[in-house]
């Protein structure tokens, strides 16, 4: 420090003396000083005056001074400056001040400069940057003015030649990007480049160079950087700056999760990046972005630009886009953005996993939905700015996607519990589960969430709500305690109840129910509203009330019980301020059941609907709350006695009279009789199981005075409804169709009051008589004489059932009535009925089996059971709402149907298949079949419960114990193939169609449970390409089922392309030739194609066509974006010449075959109408398919030129074979709606009027399908022409000349015309008759000077003369009419000499224009 101290006072003389000759006026005496000091006394003085920091400004203004640029010494000094004060200010030993007075004094000098000097210069910073040595950065602001003074030089030595200033600008930095950067100077280098003036290559070399240097970064380094870096963006290469960062933080990403994964076997030292960290990189970087989009617009349409090409997002890409949408310019576009990615996302998938062609060629992409989902939970980590928008992109998602209103109110389409299926379900899943994921992890949206789902339950009343309830239900199930302290949200939503739809209040009570448990203001709020609803106006306000009610009563749990005496006081819901759990206050919840029971005895002098859906309740209610029996029991008896004749010996034992109500000459029902009688039934059948099994042990003498007191009149209430119910038994036995003035002489039609009263009466006692059967079954304990008298109930009500179908007439199908049979009672009677083998029930079992009757109508209600729960998800009756038990009621019928169809075949029933009813083995299959649909559609997961509870049905083998879904599945699947293969062994004559059709069906619906690369699958294939082949029988449905089946199994096995060839060639075989004359090649690959069954298969076949054509059309699309995705980030393709892509084989392999296929149909007599029609459209779509594949070898061919030999074969095979005989096809089919047209005139004037509509559509037709047809071969064509001078493969050598369409002679039709005809009338005007080829005009006219004979029509003359065509048109589409003339003879007879001769002028419109 001394030493130092010392050479600064030594050298302070030298200072002073520069700065006071810089002020003086004598600039030639500071020259002559600086000149004598040497350079390196020059330079300690410079060093030690900038470290001490003072006056070392005043001092180098005066070295610049006394140093004049134009001098060779002057020059030297400042260079000598330069390259002292750049390296100094790097140090870090200056004072930050002073380095920045340095570098402004420097700046403002370096324009002086002479050229080689900046030269110098521009390589000092350029070795300094290459070695590392511009840590700091401080002197990098200097290197811009550098730079720019450079550029501005005219010419600069460069190794032994000149280079212009701007050139040798260009090779410094290409050289400065060539170099490797230390990681800390790459942000000064950054916005060192903001400053230096690029050409777009030297921007291009820049920001590469910096999107490099991402990688070896600190990742808290990353921010600054894309700060920096977007600023830079504003001179350009926006496009390559965003996909830079995306990449960067995508591969971040990937290797985090790949990290995670591996976790558990990875070293510490291995795992490079913690997570939280990531994500709060991740975060800054996103806000740098949309900073930067909000002042640069530019920038913000690049970036959807980008992705919208592309579309290849990322989870940072996703969050990106929800924190742009909430710039309000962006918002549309991000999410139709957003919408369009998550919509193709999702029909990739479906594609890919429908086809193994597809799986085999290329991997599974990560769906942009776990995109979206992963972007809610990284949003955990501080994304506020990306929040907002994960909330409006969730309602985005339901409304556009949600269930639209169908008809009659139901929606058409919808979310489903048991899984989303369509694309239009998964989308709106994802926004339920984005909204349920962003509710759970971020409570600043949780209030807007919840407002928002309420507000749409409100408004949305005219649209299905029920993706919204779904919501609701799920964050009432995953935080209700958070929901609570938004509880006043809900009550305002209570008062809406009465005026929502019924489903609506439905589903909110039952999302809300957990919350009632725990909320007793929300319950008392609740209920208010509720007894207002009661007395509402509206007839959904007062069922909202009942469902309340039912719904609170089922739901909250009596746990004491109380004195009858005390049950008649009025408690109000104010009073009861406890939890209703509370074990000490069983008082307060039973009189809060009672009073509610008191409410709901309002309804019972309602409207039918009401009283229906107290009656459907009541049952579910006394299971929850067995105390309420005795106020339950009393109200259901007090109403019966209404409608129950207590004289014994009066028939029928119910008046009908007071059930239904006239308003003028309209008749309603008031009272739904049959439901009243079904719930008293299952409450008394309940409480007698209930006591019969419990052993109450009371401890108080007084407590059980009062419940023996309380259970003396609950049991005299039930002993009178049984009595009732046994005297009805016995009466309605007695009882004949007269005495309900039913019988046969009764008016039936739904077209005047009466009918319509006597259809009101009828639905109301056989549902009596349906209830009394189900009870009197349970009451009767296998009893005989018990079931001699439920078949008379049954037959009554078979009578009177066949009566109203025979007296409802056979215009209109009549719905029959819905069976007021529980589901557990049908299971029970079924497995009675046929698996019931105990030898002390066999006599009584006896009598009902003797009925087939009876059985057929057991097995009639249980499929109608099952129908209603594959429907709608429930049934009907007690523990119709549990899914648990209808899962477990649905595996009993199950066993029971499975072992009555294999153990009981159809052909042992007497007169089984002769009979126009179904047998009772047909039904039980059907019932099968509905029961597998059922479970998969709403029990997906428990497909191996269902087969696995099935049980020994057979007897053969035993079923596999503990196997995978796949084995169980298809132990049962061979057992229906063993029956089907019965039912093919038997010959033509006992072939029962139904009943193959259903076997087809039920294996078709279990196959799709097997496992595609597992070995049964592989047997199913097999098994169905045998029957296919050796199965002949001439039933179309049944051909139908069979194929689709295989069509079904192949695609999951590999492609189906082959089989289709193969198919076709049967029926080109089976149909023949469009050509008479040409003779069919017999092909029979599958029999089941024959004469009958090949219009049927071709139809199949064609669709199928389309679904290949879908494949092929989506790997063209996929190839073609890589092609522009690798064009635009490399410039060049990978490909080399010699080789073809993988998918680029696939492709014109799967199109070669196709074509053959698609060439055996168009030269088959398929009849008019569906077939032809669907054959044209997918041939337009072929050609234009072809086209798409030309096109994008028109791109390949633009960046190595060389066309592969397959795609060739191609085109030769399209226009050597396809093409000519599209042209013969379109003749076949105008031809054969001309002939088809024609027949029967004077039948066409009679019914002119209702052929209408249907001359419309075939004209539509025939105006579409053909024009598009052709339009789509000549497109094909003209780019094979661009293709081939591209490629310098002459590929139009394959194509030939198209068929002159603009008319045509048929010379044969005319010639037996000339015939027949005697030739008796003179000649009058002459009307033409041409036949049109097409409805499309020609291509070119190929021989303008055309001689032919043409035939002038008169009624049944005919005339003849030669005809002399002259045509100049060039370009058929732009013309309106040819004008043609010719010479016409005129004569009286064909015998005779004309008599005349005369110039006829012929003035032929184009038949596409005239149409």
């Amino acid at each position: 420090m001394i030493d130092i101290s010392i050479a600064v006072m030594l050298l302070w003389p030298e200072l002073e003396k520069i700065v006071a000759l810089s002020d003086g006026d004598d600039t030639a005496e500071l020259q002559s000083y600086l000149s004598n000091m040497t350079h390196d006394k020059l330079v300690t003085v410079v060093t030690n005056n900038a470290l001490k920091g003072k006056n070392i400004g005043a001092m180098i203004k005066g070295i610049f001074k006394g140093s004049p640029p134009s001098a060779p010494e002057g020059s030297k000094r400042r260079l000598l400056l330069y390259q002292h004060c750049i390296p100094l200010c790097e140090s870090g030993d200056l004072q930050t001040e002073v380095a920045a007075e340095i570098i402004g004094l420097l700046m403002l000098e370096t324009h002086n400069l002479p050229g080689p000097s900046l030269a110098q210069m521009a390589q000092l910073f350029v070795d300094a940057i290459k070695s590392g040595k511009m840590g700091s950065g401080k002197s990098l602001e200097l290197f811009p003015t550098v730079l720019t003074a450079l550029a501005g030089c005219e010419t600069l030595a460069y190794g032994k030649g000149e280079l212009s200033g701007e050139e040798y600008k260009k090779q410094l930095i290409n050289s400065l990007c060539s170099s490797r950067w230390d990681p800390q100077c790459v942000i000064h280098l950054t916005t060192m480049f903001r400053d230096v003036p690029l050409s777009p290559e030297e921007l291009q070399f820049v920001v590469e160079k910096v999107l490099r240097m991402f990688q070896k970064l600190e990742l808290q380094g990353i921010p600054p950087l894309v700060y920096q870096l977007l600023l830079l963006s504003a001179k350009g290469c926006k496009k390559a700056v965003l996909d830079g960062i995306i990449s960067y933080f995508k591969e971040q990403d990937l290797r985090q999760k790949e990290e995670q994964k591996d976790g558990d076997s990875m070293d510490l030292e291995v795992q490079s990046i913690p997570q939280d960290q990531l994500r709060h990189v991740e975060g800054t970087a996103i806000l740098h972005i949309v900073f930067a989009v909000r002042l640069d617009h530019e920038l913000g349409r690049e970036f959807l630009k980008s992705l919208k090409t592309h579309e290849d997002l990322c989870p940072f890409s996703v969050a990106l886009l929800l924190s742009v949408a909430r710039i309000p310019r962006y918002e549309e576009q991000v999410f139709d953005l957003l919408k369009a990615a998550i919509t193709k996302s999702f029909k990739e998938e479906h594609l890919q996993q429908g086809s193994k062609f597809l799986q085999d060629l290329l991997p599974q992409r990560c769906s942009v939905a776990h995109m979206i989902l992963d972007t809610v939970h990284n949003s955990v980590f501080g994304w506020d700015h990306v929040t907002q928008g994960l909330v409006q992109l969730g309602f985005f998602l339901m409304d556009t996607f949600g269930p639209r209103p169908g008809p009659f109110g139901k929606p058409s389409d919808g979310t489903t519990t048991t899984g989303a299926k369509t694309l239009t379900q998964q989308a709106c899943r994802l926004g339920v589960q984005v909204l349920l994921e962003g509710f759970k992890v971020h409570e600043t949206i949780r209030g807007e969430i919840l407002e928002q789902v309420l507000n749409r339950l409100v408004t949305k009343t005219a649209s299905p709500v029920n993706h919204f309830i779904e919501l609701f239900s799920d964050i009432v199930v995953s935080a209700p305690m958070i929901l609570l302290e938004s509880s006043s949200k809900v009550t305002e939503t209570f008062d809406h109840l009465s005026y929502l739809p019924l489903a609506t209040v439905q589903g909110l009570l039952k999302a809300v129910q957990p919350l009632l448990k725990v909320s007793m203001s929300l319950k008392d709020a609740l209920i208010l509203v509720l007894r207002k609803a009661m007395f509402s106006s509206q007839l959904d306000g007062r069922k909202s009330a009942v469902t309340g009610f039912l719904l609170l009563l089922r739901n909250f749990k009596v746990l004491g019980s109380l004195a009858s005496s005390q049950s008649s006081q009025a408690f109000s819901s104010s009073q009861i301020q406890v939890d209703v759990h509370s074990r000490y206050n069983a008082a307060a919840n039973e009189a809060f059941c009672l009073e509610i029971i008191s409410s709901l005895r309002r309804c019972l002098g309602q409207q039918a609907d009401v009283r229906l859906m107290l009656y459907e309740g009541f049952h579910d209610v006394l299971r929850r709350n067995s105390q309420l029996a005795s106020s339950i029991t009393q109200t259901l008896l007090s109403q019966l006695r209404r409608y129950y004749e207590p004289e014994q010996d009066l028939l029928p034992p119910v008046k009908l009279e007071p059930c239904i109500t006239a308003q003028g000459d309209q008749v309603f029902l008031q009272e739904p009789l049959g439901h009243l009688v079904s719930c008293v039934v299952h409450c008394l059948l309940w409480l007698q199981s209930t006591r019969s099994s419990a052993n109450p042990n009371a401890e108080i003498d007084e407590e059980e005075e009062e419940e023996d007191e309380e259970d003396e009149e609950e049991e005299g209430c039930q002993s009178e409804l049984h009595a009732i119910l046994q005297s009805m038994t016995r009466r309605m036995v007695k009882s004949e169709l007269e005495d309900f003035e039913l019988d046969k002489s009764a008016e039936f039609s739904m077209g005047s009051s009466v009918g319509i009263k006597n259809n009101i009466y009828g639905v109301l006692v056989m549902g009596v008589y349906e209830v009394l059967i189900e009870y009197n079954f349970i009451k009767a304990n296998y009893s005989k004489s018990r079931f001699e008298e439920l078949l008379d109930l049954f037959k009554r009500y078979h009578k009177l059932s066949e009566i109203m179908k025979e007296k409802s007439g056979t215009k209109t199908k009549t719905k029959t009535p819905r069976s007021l049979l529980s589901m557990a009672f049908i299971s029970t009677l079924l497995t009675t009925l046929f698996r019931d083998s105990s030898q002390s029930r066999e006599e009584a079992l006896a009598v009902l089996r003797a009925s087939g009757e009876f059985l057929r109508y057991a097995l009639s209600v249980a499929l109608q059971k099952i129908t209603q729960l594959e429907e709608s998800g429930h049934t009907d009756g007690p523990d119709g709402q549990s899914a648990d038990k209808t899962f477990r009621f649905l595996c009993d019928m199950t066993s029971v149907l499975m072992w009555r169809y294999t153990n009981i075949p159809s052909v042992v029933e007497e007169g089984g298949r002769k009979e126009k009813r179904s047998n009772l083995s047909l039904l039980c299959l059907e019932g099968l079949l509905r029961v597998f649909s059922t479970c998969v559609q709403r029990y997906p997961d428990r497909v191996a419960q269902l087969l696995s509870a099935m049980g020994d049905v057979s007897h053969e083998e035993g079923e596999p114990a503990g196997g995978s879904v796949t084995e169980i599945t298809f132990f049962y699947i061979r057992q229906f193939q063993r029956a089907l293969f019965t039912q093919l062994s038997g010959g033509e004559e006992e072939f029962n169609t139904k009943e193959a059709q259903l076997l087809v069906s039920i294996l078709t619906v279990l196959s799709r449970q097997l496992d595609p690369s597992s070995q049964q699958f592989v047997q199913m294939i097999t098994w169905t390409v045998k029957i296919c082949k050796e199965t002949s029988f001439e039933d179309a449905a049944f051909s139908k089922g069979l194929l689709s089946l295989l069509f079904n199994l192949h695609v999951l096995y590999k492609s189906s392309v082959s089989l289709l060839s193969e198919l076709c060639q049967d029926i080109h075989s089976q149909l023949g030739d469009i050509d008479q004359d040409v003779e069919v090649e017999k092909h029979s690959h599958f029999a089941i194609v024959n004469m009958k069954t090949a219009t049927t298969a071709a139809l199949l076949v064609l669709s199928q066509v389309g679904r290949v054509l879908d494949e092929v059309d989506w790997l063209i699309a996929k190839k073609k974006s890589q092609l522009a995705f690798d064009k635009s980030s490399s410039g060049e393709v990978t490909q080399t010449a010699g080789q073809q892509d993988p998918v680029e084989k696939a492709v014109t392999m799967q199109l070669g075959t196709l074509l053959n296929a698609l060439t055996e149909l168009v030269q088959t007599a398929l009849l008019p109408g569906a077939c032809t029609d669907t054959l044209l459209r997918d041939l337009s779509r072929t050609y234009n398919i072809l086209t798409t594949l030309v096109k994008y070898y028109m791109q390949v061919c633009s960046q190595h030129g060389a066309l592969p030999s397959r795609f060739e074969k191609l085109v030769k095979l399209s226009g050597t074979r396809l093409t000519p005989h599209c042209y013969t096809f379109i003749t076949y089919v105008q031809s054969g709606e001309l002939s088809a047209g024609g027949t029967d005139d004077k039948k066409k004037k009679k019914r002119r009027d209702d052929t209408n509509i249907t001359a419309s559509a075939k004209l539509m037709r025939e105006t579409r399908a053909i024009p598009n047809l052709i339009f789509s071969i000549e497109q094909y064509e003209k780019f094979l022409i661009t293709l081939s001078k591209r490629s310098k493969v002459n590929l139009m050598q394959y194509m030939k000349l198209s068929t002159s369409r603009d008319f045509r002679i048929n010379v044969a039709t005319l010639d037996a015309a000339l015939q027949e005809q005697d030739g008796s009338e003179e000649v009058r005007e002459p009307s033409f008759h041409l036949l049109n080829s097409s409805s499309s005009p020609p291509h070119s006219c190929n021989n303008p000077n055309l001689n032919v004979p043409l035939y002038f029509q008169n009624s049944s003359v005919f005339s003849k003369c030669s005809l002399s065509v002259k045509c100049n048109v060039t370009q058929c589409r732009s013309f309106a009419s040819c004008h043609f003339r010719a010479p016409f003879l005129k004569s009286r007879r064909r015998n005779q000499k004309p008599r005349g001769r005369r110039n006829l002028e012929l003035k032929l419109s184009p038949p596409w224009l005239l149409r």
